[in-house]
């Protein structure tokens, strides 16, 4: 199965990059204006709207609409992982997974980690992920990296930009 993966260097600290990535504000903050996203509705794990902070068993249903010329794609994502600094055997270190319940991939599973570099937060995005249309989406799968590539580039110039530049 193919992953993409993307490190930045942000010079802020690893509370504020944690902090930043933790909420619906952040997610909204960081997707590309061309992605055209719509958020729909928050759960947090027991149900109840719009949580402050997104948790394990928290749920995003959101639409988006790639540079507007293709049809609105719905997209259901959950968080299934969440180690803030400090309870990660790795010191210095936090992640979280989202994956997408339902979507237009057949798979997707999204890793965030944040490692502590003194002031600075070394950030990785990882995305294992399966296309759609079975076989032939598994042939072109490794060339739908180009597209994640300009999409992750843009996440993390606004994490940059957002906590560095304010």
């Amino acid at each position: 199965m193919p992953t993409y993966r993307r490190t930045t260097r942000i010079a802020a600290p690893i509370d504020e990059v944690w902090a930043f990535h933790s909420t619906i504000d952040g997610l909204v903050a960081l997707t590309p204006d061309w992605m055209r996203l719509e958020i729909a509705r928050v759960e947090g794990p027991n149900g109840e709207p719009d949580p402050a902070v997104l948790t394990v068993g928290s749920q995003i249903r959101m639409s988006m609409q790639p540079l507007g010329v293709v049809p609105r794609q719905q997209w259901t994502s959950r968080i299934v992982e969440r180690e803030p600094a400090g309870t990660t055997p790795v010191e210095g270190s936090a992640y979280f997974v989202d994956d997408m319940v339902d979507g237009p991939f057949r798979r997707w599973e999204h890793t965030h980690t944040f490692h502590a570099d003194g002031d600075e937060t070394i950030l990785v995005d990882s995305v294992t992920y399966r296309l759609p249309l079975g076989a032939l989406g598994d042939a072109v799968g490794p060339l739908a990296k180009v597209g994640f590539e300009g999409m992750f580039r843009d996440r993390h110039r606004r994490t940059a930009r957002q906590l560095v530049d304010g």
